[in-house]
């Protein structure tokens, strides 16, 4: 079971953590309704919901928690009480919108749940987002044609270049390409990129209280190429001189290593993070370890933004029995990243 253990000193306030909604045709308002149920998430910061709040009430009833929806217009009017959910409350979603189903009511509305929780972000009043999922296909047919929350978030914030990093409590795995096909993030991979990856990941871990994180760069090719033997040269000319660069940053970083082996180590204990070159490369490893663990974290923005990893689950959304283990440890995760505020 996840559990969130507290973190703030008596000089601290605890971070202001707003939670989107994601698609409310999907999981997103149960397994917030079921985390935030937890009286211990109330020691650890101060959760804040964008969404829409008869969809909350709606959730609630469906996970059968005896907990109150309360309606704000900006953090200030929220109470941060267990027992109560304060909501920034978008009246966006139909009462009779099914659970389950693709809708481009929904993917709109998930949108400006998004545009919403950085207006806050970017304006100081929140410390970091956490977002349930949204449902890409949906958010296309609402009139937003992003790939997912990673490409989104950094329009809305004007952030030239992000990564996608999955951590989970064995691994932490952050990509150089994402949403693109296989052909496609071949040819997008080069020096620079790898090496602006590998310092984002490292600066991350530090951040997290690594002091000297070691970190292990998958190739792109079976075994890495095998010294040319696979692939045409990409290890050489791709991977190599960003690895180069960053040990003469200082930087403790190996590879490239073939990508089964790598995991494996890392697993182990022996890296601290992994630099994958693609999508599936990083997302298959990380999943196997367990779904409910898993937490996707986007570096580089101008705001703190965790995820759960995992979709919306349309076939089991408005059941009940979606776990909220991901979004706990997605919450768990924004809490060490955020920053500080000092008491007036």
């Amino acid at each position: 079971m996840n559990t969130i253990a507290s973190s703030a000193s008596p000089s601290t306030l605890l971070p202001v953590i707003a939670i989107t909604m994601g698609d409310a045709a999907g999981v997103g308002p149960e397994i917030i309704v079921k985390a935030l149920a937890r009286p211990a998430i109330y020691d650890t910061c101060r959760p804040l919901v964008i969404g829409d709040a008869a969809r909350l009430e709606v959730a609630a009833r469906i996970v059968k928690k005896d907990v109150v929806v309360h309606r704000v217009g900006q953090p200030l009017e929220a109470l941060f009480q267990s027992g109560t959910i304060d909501c920034i409350d978008l009246p966006l979603i139909p009462a009779d919108l099914p659970f389950g189903q693709l809708s481009s009511i929904a993917g709109d509305a998930a949108y400006r749940f998004i545009a919403r929780a950085v207006e806050l972000g970017m304006a100081h009043e929140v410390d970091a987002i956490c977002t349930a999922p949204l449902n890409k296909e949906a958010l296309h047919a609402g009139g937003h044609r992003f790939p997912g929350h990673t490409e989104l978030l950094a329009a809305l914030t004007g952030t030239p270049e992000v990564s996608m990093m999955l951590s989970s409590p064995k691994l932490k795995v952050i990509h150089v390409t994402t949403h693109m096909g296989l052909l496609d993030a071949i040819e997008k991979i080069e020096p620079a990129l790898v090496g602006r990856t590998i310092t984002r990941i490292h600066d991350t871990l530090r951040l997290s209280g690594i002091d000297a994180p070691r970190i292990g760069v998958c190739g792109i090719n079976p075994h890495a190429g095998e010294n040319g033997l696979f692939g045409r040269g990409e290890e050489a000319e791709k991977i190599i001189p960003a690895i180069e660069a960053a040990r003469g940053r200082g930087i403790d970083v190996q590879g490239p290593l073939p990508a089964d082996t790598l995991f494996f180590l890392a697993a182990r204990g022996d890296f601290d993070g992994v630099v994958a070159m693609y999508h599936d490369q990083g997302h298959g490893p990380v999943k196997v370890m367990g779904l409910e663990s898993g937490v996707n974290v986007t570096i580089g923005l101008p705001v703190i933004r965790t995820s759960v990893d995992h979709g919306t689950a349309f076939d089991i959304a408005g059941t009940g029995v979606a776990d909220e283990g991901s979004l706990i440890e997605a919450l768990r995760q924004a809490i060490a990243l955020a920053p500080r505020r000092a008491q007036s």
